[in-house]
């Protein structure tokens, strides 16, 4: 039977397949580590007080890539080269959602604005993360391998969206709620089209590494285009809406060591 638990597990169970999706998923957590930490450098002086939660969440994404990093030593493996049509990241900074990298890299403080459209495509983006971690914690939290891990990930996640919500919402009420209106959802019917691609990149090269038939590909990509019309339908709509979220001040703290997961 074809299901996501049984799709998870096999990708789980095959040292290439694992090797290809820990590359993956710590290439992409690096480089939000690299955007959140020059974010949090470049920060206008107004919004000074934020920097350090920016820092918080970049420290995050970079001890999730180490936690992917040493699932794999853990199994005696080296990671991969990411395959360019799997970087989730990448291709969307490519359409323009977010901040552009070459901003980024300049030594100029940001404004006010570009604050306001990072935090609108974290919050985009930090919802699909909360998701996948939520669905692989329901499958996987008691496996002796990854358990801990996941679920020390998918509660970052979960803080990094409170986050999102909290500061999204301040800012609102502070007369910026047209241009978060606006972001969000140009950023959301973005992401859940980059979101299908990359699923669909993901399962090719996943089919190629596991032998999968063709029919059983035909299905897993009929499933992927089937949730990107639901998405794109209305589904999308569940990224864009702020609520105060109960865990307030999320990322207030320090952020907590990769070694305590692995």
């Amino acid at each position: 039977m074809l299901s996501a638990r049984s799709l998870f597990q096999e990708i789980l169970d095959h040292d290439d397949s694992f090797r290809l999706f820990c590359s993956i998923a710590a290439s992409g957590e690096a480089q939000g580590g690299w955007e959140n930490g020059r974010i949090a450098a470049l920060v206008p002086e107004q919004e000074r007080g934020l920097a350090p939660k920016i820092a918080r969440h970049g420290a995050d994404e970079d001890k999730h890539g180490r936690i992917f990093e040493a699932l794999l030593r853990k199994r005696g493996l080296e990671p991969v080269p990411v395959p360019a049509d799997t970087d989730y990241t990448m291709l969307l900074e490519r359409g323009g959602i977010g901040l552009a990298h070459d901003k980024l890299r300049r030594d100029e403080p940001l404004t006010v604005r570009d604050v306001v459209t990072y935090l609108a495509h974290s919050r985009v983006t930090e919802q699909r993360a909360s998701e996948q971690m939520a669905l692989l914690v329901r499958y996987f939290a008691d496996h002796p391998d990854v358990g801990r891990a996941v679920r020390m990930i998918s509660q970052d996640e979960d803080n990094h969206l409170a986050y999102c919500h909290e500061e999204l919402l301040r800012f609102a009420s502070a007369g910026h709620g047209r241009a978060i209106r606006h972001t969000l959802r140009t950023c959301a019917l973005a992401e859940v089209r980059v979101y299908r691609d990359v699923s669909l990149a993901v399962m090719t090269h996943m089919g190629r590494v596991l032998g999968w038939s063709r029919g059983r590909s035909a299905l897993l990509r009929a499933g992927i285009h089937a949730v990107y019309v639901y998405e794109r339908l209305g589904g999308w709509r569940r990224m864009v809406r702020l609520s105060m979220p109960q865990r307030r001040n999320a990322l207030g703290g320090p952020a907590t060591a990769a070694e305590a997961a692995v």
